[in-house]
């Protein structure tokens, strides 16, 4: 069997989304996986984004990351997605790109795909779950099968023990979370080439 194809897409305003992402990337090349590491598009108006120079840094940085598309999302066996929580749902420029996956869908390129997900919030009951809950809605009506990490591993104990995916505080990513985030990232690599065996 080939290399599952992984989708790592994430959406990032000061960073915390964007480390997840690389940590996620990493696991799922080293589990075996081929890896493509994408971000939204960026939608906040342009005096918004520069109005904030945490958020302008970020912007930049990520700038030479291709912007995720509707050919990454056909190429990938599997998605990890990872988006900071916005009144407890995934923050609109998320919401913008699953808005534009109608046409994909009634062709049916995004059914029997796994999907995963992981996010972060100001605070730890911040939305984080409903956030990971709610994307998890949108791609059922894909067809789309959750892979969540659940209590599959002591680490997600030791990491603030959310079975949807992993959550972290804005900032706080540590060495507990980088292994939490490398087991569910592992995770969707094995039940995607289990899916596809």
């Amino acid at each position: 069997m080939s290399s599952p194809k992984i989708l790592i897409a994430f959406y990032s305003t000061y960073g915390t989304n964007h480390q997840v992402a690389e940590e996620a990337a990493r696991a799922a090349e080293a589990a075996g996986a081929e890896v493509r590491l994408r971000r939204f598009a960026e939608t906040a108006p342009r005096e918004v984004v520069e109005g904030q120079d945490a958020w302008k840094a970020q912007l930049e940085k990520v700038s030479d990351i291709p912007e995720i598309s509707h050919d990454d999302m056909t190429w990938a066996d599997g998605h990890f997605w990872s988006a900071p929580t916005r009144y407890g749902a995934a923050p609109s420029q998320v919401r913008a790109f699953v808005d534009t996956l109608g046409g994909l869908w009634m062709e049916g390129k995004l059914a029997n795909k796994t999907f995963t997900a992981t996010t972060s919030a100001q605070n730890t009951h911040g939305g984080q779950e409903a956030t990971l809950l709610g994307l998890y809605t949108s791609v059922l009506h894909w067809g789309a099968l959750i892979v969540a990490p659940g209590y599959t591993d002591p680490i997600l104990f030791e990491s603030g023990g959310n079975p949807y995916g992993f959550s972290v505080n804005a900032g706080g990513l540590d060495d507990t979370g980088r292994k939490a985030i490398a087991h569910q990232a592992k995770r969707l690599v094995e039940m995607t080439a289990k899916l596809a065996g």
